[in-house]
């Protein structure tokens, strides 16, 4: 097992429920686990903060203008952005998948976006653990495939002296519920907040597959400017060889749904990584021939 350092202190801002009335901004120390964590149970609760001292999941991403059909802005600025470029859609499949394909929330190979639920929509997943990472919360949960290869992907980066550092990991469709509902109360409508966040029962982050990355000095976390740290783009060029995909790239809204978030990861296992690095395919609704999903 490998020995990692203490990364440091940093600020996230952390979604709360609209009804908390609580400022969104808390610090959070970044710490080093030990060994693994055993399991959870897939009927509790592991990412809730209720009762157990643990911190609630962070936002998805920072608010930002979402275009729109007339190019207009909606919600509020928080910070400019530069122009996007052309937004491609997904390609037809020469051979359509079936019906209910990649549809298994249990499976890596699950596609998950706004016209894709889980089914349940309340799905957990069996099993859980805690990655032996550097982590930025205790919502760092993730399936133990996932975490392994999580691990062999952190050692790595610090190998070549990429520190990383593990912001959030698996949410539960309750968790989701309240990071939803305080993007609504921010935005002030389901519109906005359909913009940043997914809906619970829509979310990647409720499989255990996906996980969002920072940078262990806690710069621009969570934020657009992370895109150009040495976090993200040593992630950016090596998540493949560990099965990992960036699973809402730059340009590709229109396809997946969401703006360009350099942080957020998903685990499809190695021969889809590899498969669409060497065709050059970004998303994996054109990987697998599946429809767009830019609304719900």
């Amino acid at each position: 097992m490998r020995v990692r350092g203490s990364a440091a202190v940093i600020l996230l801002a952390l979604a709360l429920p609209a009804c908390s009335g609580a400022d969104p901004a808390a610090t959070v120390s970044t710490t080093v686990p030990g060994p693994a964590a055993t399991a959870s149970s897939a009927t509790s609760d592991p990412s809730s903060a209720a009762g157990s001292g643990t911190l609630p999941a962070p936002v998805q991403r920072e608010p930002s203008p979402a275009p729109t059909a007339s190019g207009a802005a909606a919600g509020p600025t928080a910070t400019s952005t530069p122009a996007p470029t052309p937004t491609p859609t997904a390609a037809p499949s020469a051979t359509a998948p079936p019906a209910g394909a990649y549809a298994d929330p249990g499976a890596v190979d699950v596609v998950v976006n706004k016209r894709r639920p889980l089914v349940p929509l309340d799905f957990a997943p069996a099993d859980l653990r805690q990655p032996d990472v550097a982590t930025a919360t205790e919502n760092a949960l993730l399936r133990p495939d996932v975490a392994s290869a999580l691990e062999e992907m952190f050692g790595a980066a610090g190998n070549e002296g990429v520190a990383l550092t593990l912001v959030s990991g698996y949410r539960s469709f309750a968790t989701q519920e309240s990071t939803y509902a305080s993007w609504v109360a921010q935005y002030g409508d389901a519109a906005g907040a359909d913009t940043v966040s997914a809906r619970p029962g829509y979310s990647e982050h409720q499989t255990g597959l996906a996980f969002d990355i920072g940078q262990a000095d806690g710069a621009c976390t969570l934020v657009l400017c992370f895109r150009d740290t040495p976090a993200a783009q040593w992630a950016a060029r090596h998540a493949a060889d560990f099965g990992f995909i960036l699973r809402y790239p730059l340009g590709f809204h229109e396809v997946t749904g969401f703006s360009a978030e350099s942080w957020h990861f998903r685990y499809v296992g190695r021969d889809v990584s590899l498969a669409m690095r060497a065709a050059g395919t970004q998303t994996l609704e054109e990987h697998f021939g599946l429809p767009a999903a830019p609304s719900y």
